[in-house]
């Protein structure tokens, strides 16, 4: 009997510590990337600099888990670090991170750092490597940046909830609220943001999205649709559309901002393989009026393994009447016209 009471005990420890053992989980991505970046400005040719980089794209390192607290409330957290493997600001920085409850009647709460609401319906950018977001609003100190419209960001000191699963209804409900308390914050007021992505599992979507003082200093309302046309036809094509308004309180325009994307798959390799591109338009960035951007992209993706992946792509973003700092050793603000040509190929191993 005594047998019998240790061995059970054991057993239930060794259940206990598996369901408590986190997750390890990360990306190794690494690209060789050609940049021209050029900046016109009133005393012409300002900035013209072309060059190779040995880039990180996205690497990072990560821990989650979760733990039932009872029969229908677990607990869930994630730890989620980026880091430069190329060498360069080679630290870790918090991406998501959070600890959270899941009730199968509440639904699930995390608080933290935490992603916007905007990207719970962005599934319309296909871009990989140096290309691999929407874009940034302001040209960065000595060198010239992709300018595209405002993105989400992960905001510290947040809370997001996401609401369960109700009859089947195919309908994804996100919530959230953001304190005021961090440094660096874009509003000195307290944010929030919903959002709600259809999504019936037939090869369509759809997606609205609103924020108010999380990712800019002002208001954001974004939509989006996909459609799989492989669900419907002999065409292995996905095609996406996303458009967003933002309105800065600073601005004397609002922004507005278009993408549109395709990607299909290519059945004639050994193994799977995928091109895409996409185009990104904007106008009044940052909420100035005149000051535009175009950006096109190009690339493909080589599956050697589900978790090792070759990377090609080659895209070019052009600015007009865009603010700089630090150009040509000048200590002034100009305004002036960008330019940012990149020809990438990398590698991404997943663990």
């Amino acid at each position: 009997m005594k047998k019998l009471l240790l061995a059970t005990a054991i057993a239930a420890l060794s259940v206990s510590a598996a369901n408590a053992a986190p997750t390890i989980y990360g990306k190794a991505f690494l690209a060789a990337d050609y940049i021209n970046a050029e900046f016109d400005g009133p005393a012409g040719n300002m900035y013209d600099e072309s060059t190779v980089e040995i880039n990180s794209h996205a690497s990072r390192l990560g821990f989650k888990g979760s733990e039932a607290m009872t029969a229908n409330t677990d607990v869930i957290y994630q730890l989620e670090y980026g880091t430069s493997i190329s060498g360069d600001n080679a630290t870790f920085t918090n991406r998501d991170t959070f600890l959270g409850i899941n009730n199968k009647q509440f639904g699930e709460f995390r608080a933290g750092k935490n992603q916007s609401t905007l990207a719970r319906i962005d599934n319309v950018v296909v871009n990989e490597g140096y290309w691999d977001n929407l874009g940034q609003t302001v040209n960065e100190k000595e060198t010239v940046s992709a300018l595209n419209m405002a993105d989400s960001n992960r905001l510290a000191s947040s809370l997001i909830w996401t609401a369960p699963k109700y009859n089947g209804l195919p309908l994804q409900l996100s919530a959230m609220y953001s304190s005021n308390d961090v440094d660096g914050d874009k509003s000195d007021d307290t944010g929030f943001g919903v959002a709600m992505l259809f999504d019936q599992g037939t090869g369509y979507t759809a997606g609205v999205a609103y924020d108010k003082d999380q990712n800019i200093d002002g208001d954001i309302i974004r939509g989006t649709a996909t459609v799989d046309l492989g669900k419907y036809m002999a065409a292995p094509v996905k095609l996406g559309a996303l458009y967003q308004v933002a309105d800065y309180n600073q601005g004397s325009s609002k922004e507005k901002g278009l993408v549109v994307s395709a990607q299909m798959a290519l059945a004639n390799f050994a193994r799977p393989a995928s091109i895409y591109a996409q185009y990104n338009k904007t106008d009044n960035l940052n909420g100035f009026n005149n000051s535009d951007s175009n950006q096109i992209v190009v690339g493909g993706k080589y599956f050697y393994k589900d978790n090792i992946i070759a990377h090609a792509y080659a895209g070019m973003n052009k600015a007009d009447n865009v603010m700089a700092d630090n150009l040509a050793n000048s200590n002034i603000q100009v305004a002036g016209d960008a330019k940012v040509v990149v020809i990438g190929t990398g590698l991404e191993y997943k663990f």
